[in-house]
């Protein structure tokens, strides 16, 4: 069985260790703060050996340089932002493995957030890491991609499995909701959810991991295809109305 490990850093990112008792390895998802994931992999008695990025962003990739000086690891990041990220061993695609142990994930392309953003799928163990690309109740800003791009990317997150647990990277639910809320408000199971954050959120407890079948039934900007959603929106097919829900977000 694989352990994930997660824990906060910097101001709203969560970091993750993922670690295969079998074989020993760790592997850190993303780096966003070295000492952080140095510190706790020490605390659980782990030795880290990979490095698998989603992007190039900083606070998914600027510690690198200093696990991998540290430690050794290897780094596996996207093919289509390698010149941006520091210290790579092996880049990877769509459609690309990667292992941990026993265990293989699948590189899925869900360019939108940034052009090469890649997510890891790992399906035995029923989970999937995805940056930036999708967030519990919403995704990531469009800054790089178009709609086309990131809608198509989406969707490929759309069609795993619904029982897949969904790793994302910042604690950003209680917003998400809000606008959730405003898009699409006659969703009953979506007000239920936003219930739920809140009272995690006023605990202090993580909204995250989410899973795919809750975020199918309530987050906004997969039910860009939903007659619904399109004829709230305005959007005449799923491309456009999650454009709509883009550019609203973006200003809400």
């Amino acid at each position: 069985m694989l352990q994930i490990h997660q824990f906060p850093c910097l101001s709203d990112n969560y970091g993750y260790l993922m670690h295969d008792a079998e074989s020993g390895e760790t592997v850190c998802i993303d780096t966003p703060d070295a000492d952080a994931y140095l510190r706790e992999a020490d605390e659980k008695g782990w030795t880290i050996t990979q490095i698998w990025n989603t992007h190039w962003h900083p606070d998914h990739a600027g510690g690198n340089e200093a696990i991998k000086a540290e430690t050794g690891c290897q780094i596996v990041a996207p093919a289509a932002e390698a010149p941006k990220i520091a210290a790579i061993d092996r880049s990877v695609s769509g459609r690309d493995t990667v292992t941990i142990g026993a265990h293989e994930a699948q590189i899925i392309d869900v360019g939108g957030h940034t052009h090469g953003h890649i997510a890891y799928h790992l399906p035995d163990a029923e989970i999937a890491f995805v940056g930036d690309a999708l967030f519990a109740l919403g995704c990531g800003r469009m800054f790089e991609g178009t709609a086309e791009q990131f809608w198509s990317s989406l969707t490929r997150l759309k069609s795993l499995p619904s029982q897949t647990t969904i790793y994302c990277a910042h604690e950003y639910t209680a917003a998400n909701a809000r606008f959730a809320l405003h898009a699409d408000p006659d969703n009953a199971a979506l007000r239920r959810y936003a219930e739920e954050v809140e009272e995690r959120r006023a605990a202090g407890k993580a909204t995250v991991p989410t899973t795919l079948q809750r975020e199918l039934a309530t987050n906004p900007f997969l039910r860009a295809d939903d007659a619904g959603m399109q004829a709230r929106w305005g959007g005449g097919d799923a491309v456009e109305t999650f454009a709509a829900l883009r550019a609203a977000k973006d200003g809400f």
